[in-house]
Formats: C-alpha cells, sequence, structure tokens
C-alpha cells in the first residue's frame, strides 16, 4: 500500500503543531506518500479538520513531478493509467491546454505570468498542436499520441505539458468589512432537499452557490493548470480531468465540500467526503459514458454560463434508476458500457431521470444510480466549455441481491 496508515497521518500533524511552537530547535521529517487516497481524505473529514486536510494534500502535491521535474517521486502508475502521464497526450487535451494559456495570458493580474503563458507556454501548444497526426492516423492508439524525442526535449512540451505552472489557492470569501460569505446559497430549502433526496435518490437543487462563490470556484477551474487527464477519444470522448489527489485541492473547493456536509446532515451524515473531481469538456466530442460510481452520494455542480449552452434542453446527466447487482467489480459497472445496458438498463425500459444543464445546478444523488454525460452543444471557446464539479461521499450501496432497480426510498 502506497499511502501512509492514519497513524502516519496524526503523527505529521502533530510534528506540524510542534513545529509551529517556538521551543528548542528540532528536526523532524514527514514521510509523505506519493498520493493521498480516498480513505486519508475520509480520514480528516470525519475529525473535521479542513486544513490538515489541505495541508496534507498541498505537501503531497508539492512533492510531484507536476511541481518538480526533478523530483524523485515520480507519478504514480494509477495516474498515469487514468490519462494523466507526462509523455502522452490527445488533439482536444493539447487544444484545451493551448486556450487556457492564451486565456491566462489575457486575464492573469501578474504581467510576469501573463507574459510567460503568452509567450512561453501558448506557442509550446499551437506547436505541437501543427504536429501531431490526424485522430485517423491514430487508430491503434485509439487517438492517443505518444510524445517523441524532439517534441519533448527540443520542441519544448515536456517543460509544459502536465505541469503545475500555475495553482491557485485561495482564502475564504470575506465581504469588504471582513465578514465571512459562506459558500451556499442560505436560502436553500433544506427540509425540501432532504426529503426529496431521502424518497426519490435523486434532488436538483438550483443557485446552489452565492454568486460570489460561484464566480470564485469558477475562477479555479479556469486558471488552475491541473487538469492533467485525458481520455482515448475514439472509446471515451473528449474531456479532460482535474483530481483532489492530483493537484485540484484549492481551499475553497474543501471548504465547500464541509459546508455541503453541515448543511445537509440527513443526506450526508455518517458519509464522509473521499473524492473530488472536476471536468472540462470539449463540444466537437462526446461525455463521459454510462457508469456508476463507488461512493455512496455524488454531488454534480455544473458551472458555464447559460448563455454558452446552445441548447438549453440538454447537456447536462442522464440518470438510470437501476443499481449495479452486489457481485459486480467496479470494472464492471465503470467500464463495461454495452453489457451494462444489455444486462441492466434494456430490462428496465432505460427508466432514468433526465436533468438539462443550467448554471449553479447542483444535482444530488445516490452515486450507485447509472448515469452518463447527456448530449450538450455548447459554444466554442475557452471560458464556454462546459464544467462539471463532482463531489463524492461515502461508500457505495449497491442494489441487494436479486434486485438492480432502485426503491422508492434511499437509505443514507
Amino acid at each position: 500500500k502506497m499511502i501512509a496508515p492514519k497513524k502516519n497521518w496524526i503523527l505529521a500533524s502533530v510534528v506540524v503543531v510542534a513545529l509551529a511552537v517556538p521551543a528548542e530547535p528540532q528536526e523532524a521529517e514527514v514521510d509523505f506518500p506519493s498520493i493521498i487516497d480516498a480513505d486519508d481524505v475520509a480520514y480528516f473529514f470525519e475529525n473535521d479538520d479542513l486544513e490538515g486536510l489541505h495541508w496534507a494534500l498541498t505537501s503531497v502535491f508539492a512533492n510531484s513531478e507536476r511541481v518538480n521535474p526533478s523530483s524523485p517521486t515520480k507519478l504514480p502508475e494509477q495516474i498515469v493509467s487514468r490519462g494523466g502521464g507526462l509523455k502522452y497526450s490527445t488533439e482536444y487535451k493539447l487544444l484545451h491546454d493551448l486556450e487556457q494559456a492564451e486565456y491566462l495570458a489575457q486575464n492573469l493580474e501578474d504581467p510576469t505570468q501573463a507574459k510567460f503563458f503568452g509567450e512561453t507556454v501558448a506557442p509550446i501548444y499551437q506547436g505541437m498542436l501543427d504536429r501531431i497526426p490526424p485522430l485517423e492516423e491514430l487508430d491503434r492508439t485509439n487517438g492517443l499520441y505518444p510524445f517523441t524525442k524532439t517534441d519533448y526535449y527540443e520542441e519544448g512540451i515536456g517543460s509544459v505539458y502536465n505541469r503545475a505552472l500555475r495553482l491557485t489557492d485561495f482564502g475564504a470569501l470575506k465581504d469588504h468589512n471582513g465578514k465571512l460569505i459562506p459558500l451556499l446559497n442560505p436560502e436553500l430549502d433544506v427540509e425540501q432537499i432532504e426529503k426529496s433526496m431521502l424518497s426519490d435518490g435523486v434532488v436538483v437543487v438550483d443557485n446552489l452557490l452565492t454568486p460570489d462563490a460561484l464566480q470564485r470556484i469558477r475562477q479555479v477551474m479556469l486558471e488552475s493548470t491541473v487538469f492533467f487527464q485525458t481520455k482515448m477519444p475514439q472509446i471515451f470522448g473528449g474531456y479532460v480531468g482535474a483530481y483532489i489527489d492530483d493537484g485540484l485541492h484549492d481551499r475553497l473547493l474543501l471548504q465547500l465540500a464541509f459546508e455541503l456536509y453541515r448543511k445537509l446532515p440527513n443526506i450526508f451524515e455518517g458519509h464522509f467526503l473521499r473524492y473530488l473531481w472536476a471536468y472540462k469538456y470539449d463540444s466537437t466530442l462526446t461525455g463521459i459514458n454510462t457508469h456508476a460510481d463507488q461512493a455512496a452520494v455524488n454531488v454534480n455542480i455544473w458551472l458555464t454560463p447559460d448563455d454558452a449552452n446552445l441548447d438549453p434542453d440538454s447537456g447536462g446527466l442522464v440518470i438510470f434508476m437501476v443499481k449495479p447487482p452486489m457481485d459486480w467489480d467496479f470494472e464492471k459497472f465503470n467500464t463495461a458500457t454495452e453489457f451494462v445496458h444489455e444486462t441492466l438498463l434494456r430490462p428496465s425500459d432505460y427508466a432514468n431521470r433526465t436533468i438539462p444543464h443550467k448554471q449553479n445546478r447542483a444535482v444530488i444523488f445516490d452515486s450507485a444510480l447509472f448515469h452518463h454525460t447527456d448530449s450538450f452543444n455548447f459554444k466554442p471557446g475557452y471560458d464556454n466549455r462546459r464544467i462539471n464539479l463532482t463531489l463524492l461521499y461515502g461508500k457505495m450501496r449497491m442494489a441487494s441481491e436479486g434486485t438492480t432497480t432502485s426503491s422508492a426510498t434511499i437509505e443514507l
């Protein structure tokens, strides 16, 4: 097991506290793991330790090749295998990275950083896009392109691709008087939200975030160069992904996870945060295939402005009212799309709830229910890309033996 056991996190926390106290000089080193897993995240969450969780995520990531290319801590195989490696890419991922570099060049307040992205990073990506073969010539790798030595070293893609060139780390939101601004809309009808979720297993919550929180979280998504994951476009569609265990750990996102847990106790109590990710989509390709997630509760939040969506009746999420049987493993319910359709969804007559995309809309649902991205058509342009933020709480509750259809009442 690559991850430090809980007792090591406790020891590490004690070391940090001790180092913060002016006492006799002492040396202490924390033996950080190469990656933080879901149990580690849940441990800090269970102990209501936002600062500890942020410290652990930040410290582990600081040792990554993303931050320090000469680091002895190489990228864990699980990050590379899910599409986050340093030496291969796709055309759509390179295009995203180019658009982001151009956006940062135009929008960053720091002129030195803006110049770096405009005059150094963007030209490297443009040059790589000019050289990458067309998709039809990459059939053998289903659209993945391995960088050549010339690409990586001589043309410079290795110095910028999947590197943490910009990380946001916002503190708590405050008004002009220094008063804390909550991230969640104070007008949310908590009783109705919890009632709907407990009876149906799915609830749609509009205007989840305060305007300030929505703007700032969207800024995190647009500015942070942590969308390291690409997929094989000929199989999985076209979206780039960022994950809590690989750079997406802005304090604001962790604060949101804690606020949701406290705001809706009848949904989340006993189900601690285990994972968090965000995806940005290419409208010329497809979204995420039918799958179920390894969690008890899924919170899916849409961040893109409504005027970017060219079809307001679509672009959201299709949730089927079916769960995987207890004897299925992760590989079967997360990747065997055709098998899921024929074995479970067709017999249920594809019973589903289809929720259209709307900015600042959250869909909270039983994470074991099969779901996929609805068809979508968004305007071109970096800041028009469809973006969803997903938080996973608790452990998956699969269908009981002999049944796969979700009951009217969900056990939370």
